[in-house]
């Protein structure tokens, strides 16, 4: 790279200036302290661990966005972390071993090897929760209600959130006996909402009108909340377990609507975001005018079970940095500064520390310094008037 250009980032790689740092710090801090109050405790965990303990039940897409490298110690094969979830899901496993229900957040940067959907990156700041050792409906309920407050602190406004449910889908694959090829391609398919190549591809498989009817309808089954009852009678006959995930998803969607009666909720039955990860429901959090989300979230039941105890889990993540974007608060301007002369003085040194313990900022100036008061951000300036030293205004 020449010399003029040593200053470009890789792509997706950003930094942030003072101004807009100060401001991701409020917010995570504000948000630490909410998630505090619903009992949620702050991890922190490694941004490198063995690659098989970082993509722990969470299928392919994981993988490829894994950055991975040789360990020289152990020669084994290290990831720098693309996901936060699976290392909750080993701290609650291995390291709490609780019988209660556990309660963790986090919030770091994580890499990945592509952009992210978020917003374009590849060092999102995650931010999310997780709870642990529950399996009812109340449990999703509370995060989605977590998450809903998240994007309310960091002023975000007009969220609607998409809900789903992947056993819907896993148990009519299950009943018409698809093979693990069959339920990829129809998976893919139904990403899309290409109705005309979902039919093609079921006519020609050994299935019922009814089971062909039912998959296909999948595509057809998004909404406002009629879905569920169209969905209801679509899926009469099937198995129990496509039954049961329906009507998991209704009971989550009712107690939803009762927690957050201004939140409009849509639904879609072929959304099945995160499907090799995701046991239950899943959902996902958009704003007008923005086609990615900007929050997701779900249940994956058992992902601690390499690490030595399955447990019920759900939980949500995000990127601040987005929420941060699109986020409309009013942020105040930043604090000026006390300006200090370059003396050598024991009761100037006493008196800028008496400031700082006050909070404020204090800057020394530094013998022949180049540059402006004004670059420096300060308003006020320490003074001696011949008895003390006093602050007046610039």
């Amino acid at each position: 790279m020449k010399g003029k250009n040593r200053w470009l980032l890789p792509e997706g790689i950003e930094e942030m200036l003072p101004r807009q740092a100060e401001q991701l710090e409020q917010l995570r801090r504000e948000l630490l302290d909410l998630y505090r109050g619903w009992g949620y405790e702050l991890i922190l965990t490694p941004f490198i661990e063995y690659l098989d303990s970082l993509l722990t039940g969470t299928g392919h897409d994981l993988d490829l966005q894994t950055f991975k490298l040789i360990d020289q110690l152990s020669g084994r094969l290290l990831g720098l972390r693309a996901d936060m979830t699976p290392q909750a899901a080993r701290i609650d496993a291995h390291r709490l071993q609780r019988e209660a229900p556990t309660r963790l957040c986090y919030l770091g940067t994580v890499l990945h090897t592509r952009p992210d959907g978020f917003a374009g990156s590849r060092s999102p700041m995650q931010v999310g929760a997780e709870l642990f050792g529950h399996a009812g409906p109340e449990s999703d309920v509370e995060i989605l209600q977590l998450m809903v407050a998240t994007l309310a602190l960091t002023g975000v406004d007009d969220v609607y959130v998409d809900l789903g449910h992947v056993g819907i889908y896993r148990g009519l694959a299950h009943d018409a006996g698809l093979s693990e090829q069959q339920e990829a391609f129809l998976f893919d398919a139904l990403q899309r909402k290409a109705v005309p190549e979902i039919n093609e591809f079921l006519a020609h498989l050994d299935l019922s009108t009814m089971q062909r009817e039912r998959l296909a309808g999948l595509a057809t089954l998004n909404g406002e909340s009629d879905v569920l009852q169209r969905a209801q009678a679509l899926l009469q006959g099937s198995g129990d377990a496509a039954q049961a995930a329906l009507e998991n998803l209704i009971q989550i969607a009712n107690l939803a609507s009762r927690r957050l009666p201004g939140l409009p909720l849509h639904f879609d039955l072929a959304e099945l975001r995160g499907y090799q990860f995701h046991t239950g429901v899943v959902f996902a959090a958009f704003v007008a005018d923005r086609g990615q989300e900007i929050a997701r979230g779900g249940r994956y039941d058992d992902i601690g079970k390499v690490f030595g105890r399955a447990r019920p889990a759900t939980g949500f993540s995000t990127d601040l940095r987005t929420l941060m974007q699109l986020g409309k608060r009013n942020w105040l301007p930043p604090a000026g500064a006390i300006l200090v002369p370059a003396e050598d003085d024991t009761a100037l040194t006493n008196k800028v520390a008496a400031l700082r313990a006050d909070g404020e900022m204090v800057i020394q100036q530094l013998p022949d310094q180049a540059g402006s008061v004004a670059e420096m951000n300060c308003d006020r300036i320490l003074r001696w008037d011949g008895s003390d030293w006093i602050v007046e205004r610039l």
